[in-house]
């Protein structure tokens, strides 16, 4: 899942550094939706030892929850060794009702880029232009971003449709995003027991649904998504 390979290899030889994006939770009736962004050097690639402990890695959505926290605990331990860095961010339940959930999905990419940003010295997120080249060639970075192109969006990037089965970065990214989501829901589900929110993470399986029935929705449910399946369901 070589990012460079995804598109054409001369196009991106300029590039030192690659970031992948991905969210997780879109598609929840509650808690927050979550977004990954990991920055992999050009070098890492080069990498035998980089490349051995990221080989289990692969998109998150097709592991088992067993498989991710495992393979999570890979990616902590090469950012630990320094040979990538990542970061999660978030846009809350309000954020959702508010901006709908694009625009929510959108600001917690934004902030996990910006929090990627933050820490680094060596380069800086390439800005979106209205006219021009699509990258600041200078800033030698490309970000890929997973599913369609973001509008509108500060930052220049490429899209890639199922990018988390394309492209290592995204799939890194993809990992970081659900583990993380999942545990914040894992939290939810010791202050709310009635409610499974560690075994669906917030989805809407039957199990959440009849809690909904039984018990009425919480806070951190998204009124506008309940709203749409109370059209063919009595919640």
């Amino acid at each position: 899942m070589n990012p460079l390979q995804t598109h054409d290899h001369e196009k991106l030889a300029e590039f030192k550094w690659i970031i992948g994006v991905d969210e997780a939770g879109r598609g929840c009736l509650a808690g927050p939706v979550t977004a990954g962004a990991c920055v992999l050097e050009r070098d890492f690639f080069e990498s035998a030892e980089a490349l051995e402990l990221s080989a289990a890695v692969n998109d998150s959505k097709k592991l088992s929850e067993k498989t991710r926290a495992a393979q999570f605990a890979i990616i902590e331990k090469l950012r630990e060794q320094r040979l990538l860095d990542f970061e999660v961010a978030s846009g809350s339940v309000e954020e959702i009702e508010t901006l709908n959930i694009l625009g929510a999905t959108r600001l917690a990419m934004q902030r996990a880029l910006e929090g990627l940003s933050d820490r680094s010295n060596d380069w800086s997120l390439p800005q979106a232009a209205v006219d021009g080249p699509l990258f600041q060639q200078a800033n030698r970075i490309c970000i890929f971003v997973d599913g369609r192109p973001l509008k509108p969006f500060p930052y220049a990037h490429v899209s890639l449709i199922k990018g988390d089965g394309r492209s290592l970065a995204i799939a890194i990214a993809s990992i970081a995003a659900k583990v993380v989501r999942d545990r914040k829901m894992a939290g939810l589900a010791k202050l709310y027991p009635q409610y499974g929110f560690e075994k669906h993470k917030g989805y809407g399986t039957l199990l959440h649904r009849e809690a909904l029935r039984k018990y009425g929705a919480l806070a951190i449910h998204r009124k506008l998504f309940l709203q749409k399946i109370a059209l063919s369901e009595n919640l």
